[in-house]
């Protein structure tokens, strides 16, 4: 069985455009260096898992248009490119798993853990985690490489964090890591 680091949603519209998320800069450099590990592990896939609307998306209702396929919104940011064998997967659910095709990149190789990072804990993280938990995969989440929407957080960003985290645990017994666990 192999590992997965599932990046979800660290693209430029989620860091400094449309959605611009301040709590996502200081994540950054530390899902970089979980993906510098997991590349040099023959037993870990690299998996980002993107945001790549289309036009009229539902989600649109909610955020307004962002993250449109092809734009630069879209994008990974800079310091988080794809490398090489890394899987890019376009979603545009909140869920890695709704309508694309991670079910089968999972069973193609043999991935039994997922260790998520990204945005949004209580949201993109969240769906697909459940997802990952009832199809029988093990999920772990990295608390210092995952992170809340802040705006919508208000003054209470780390109990919004924390709680979301809690939440992942209980209901889907996800294991809640530090990124120096895995380094």
């Amino acid at each position: 069985m192999k590992t997965a680091l599932v990046v979800l949603d660290m693209l430029n519209d989620f860091v400094d455009g449309t959605l611009a998320n301040s709590a996502a800069k200081p994540i950054i450099n530390t899902i970089d260096q979980l993906a510098a590990a997991a590349r040099s592990r023959e037993d870990w896939v690299v998996v980002y898992a993107n945001d790549a609307h289309l036009p009229g998306d539902f989600e649109f209702e909610v955020f307004g248009e962002h993250a449109v396929a092809g734009s630069q919104g879209a994008a990974v940011v800079p310091e988080l490119d794809p490398q090489g064998d890394d899987i890019v997967v376009p979603k545009r659910y909140y869920s890695a798993f709704t309508q694309t095709d991670l079910d089968a990149t999972c069973r193609v190789h043999n991935i039994g853990k997922m260790v998520v990072v990204g945005q949004h804990t209580d949201c993109c993280c969240r769906h697909t985690t459940y997802d990952a938990f009832i199809r029988g995969i093990d999920v772990a989440v990295v608390s210092d490489a995952t992170c809340v929407f802040a705006p919508l957080a208000g003054d209470d960003y780390d109990g919004r964090q924390q709680r979301a985290l809690d939440y992942l645990s209980t209901f889907y017994k996800s294991e809640v890591l530090e990124s120096s666990q895995l380094l």
